[in-house]
C-alpha cells in the first residue's frame, strides 16, 4: 500500500494527555456525585463528542446551554492539570512531523477535542510551528464524534487526498474504528497508556520513529 497523507489524532496520541483528563473527570465526577471506572473512561469517554458524554453522564438529553456549561467546567480542570506539568509531544512526534516536512508529505490533526482546547495547545505546545490551524479538524459542535469516520473525512478533504491515501495515528478504541470505518490506507496504534490493542490487527508503537516512512514511497 501507498499512503500520501497523515492523519493525527491528538490525545493519547500525538499529546500522552490521558492521565490529565482522567484526573480532571475525577474531580468533575466527584463535584457531580457520579462515579464511573478507568476503563468506562477509555470505552465510552475518550474519542466522544462532549454531547455524547455529557448525555450518557447524565442520562439524559441535556441542552446547549448546558452541555457547553459542563464541558467548560471539565475542560478548565483538565487545563490547569496540564500546566502544573512540562508539556511536550509524544516520543520522536516532532523528529516525524520533521521527516513528513522534508518529504513534502500533507499532514493535520482530526481531534474530538473543542476549540478551547485546540487554542490551548496551539497556545502552550506551539502547535504553530509544524500545523497550519485552519486545517485542524476539531469537535465544533455539530461534527458526528467516533466511530463514525467523519472527522477524518472532514480532514482527508482539508488534505485534498481521499481517506483511502491516508496514515491514521490512533489510540483509542472508538477512534481506530473510525480509522476503519474511514478506510484508511494505514493505521498505526499509539499505546500511550499500556492499553491493550491484541484484538488489532494493525501496528502498535510508543514511539512516531517507529512508523515507516516508506508507506509514502
Amino acid at each position: 500500500m501507498t499512503c500520501k497523507g497523515v492523519v493525527f489524532d491528538f490525545n493519547g496520541t500525538l499529546f500522552w494527555d490521558t492521565v490529565f483528563h482522567n484526573q480532571a473527570w475525577d474531580i468533575f465526577l466527584d463535584q457531580h456525585n457520579l462515579k464511573i471506572s478507568d476503563k468506562d473512561k477509555f470505552l465510552n469517554i475518550h474519542g466522544k463528542t462532549n454531547r455524547e458524554i455529557f448525555n450518557r453522564l447524565f442520562e439524559g438529553r441535556l441542552s446547549d446551554a448546558e452541555i457547553y456549561k459542563y464541558a467548560r467546567q471539565k475542560e478548565l480542570l483538565y487545563q490547569q492539570i496540564c500546566l502544573n506539568h512540562n508539556l511536550n509531544l509524544a516520543p520522536g512526534a516532532v523528529s516525524f512531523i520533521e521527516k513528513l516536512i522534508e518529504k513534502k508529505i500533507r499532514y493535520t490533526i482530526a481531534t474530538a477535542s473543542g476549540e478551547e482546547n485546540v487554542d490551548f495547545y496551539f497556545r502552550h505546545l506551539k502547535l504553530g510551528r509544524w500545523f497550519d490551524r485552519e486545517k485542524v479538524v476539531y469537535n465544533d459542535g455539530k461534527i458526528k464524534g467516533k466511530p463514525d469516520p467523519e472527522l477524518f473525512i472532514k480532514a482527508s478533504g482539508f488534505l485534498d487526498l481521499p481517506a483511502s491515501d491516508l496514515m491514521i495515528f490512533e489510540d483509542s478504541f472508538v477512534g481506530i474504528k473510525a480509522a476503519e470505518n474511514a478506510n484508511a490506507a494505514k493505521i498505526y496504534i499509539v499505546n500511550s497508556n499500556d492499553d491493550d490493542y491484541s484484538e488489532y490487527p494493525h501496528e502498535v508503537i510508543r514511539n512516531f520513529n517507529e512508523a515507516d516512512l516508506a508507506y509514502f514511497g
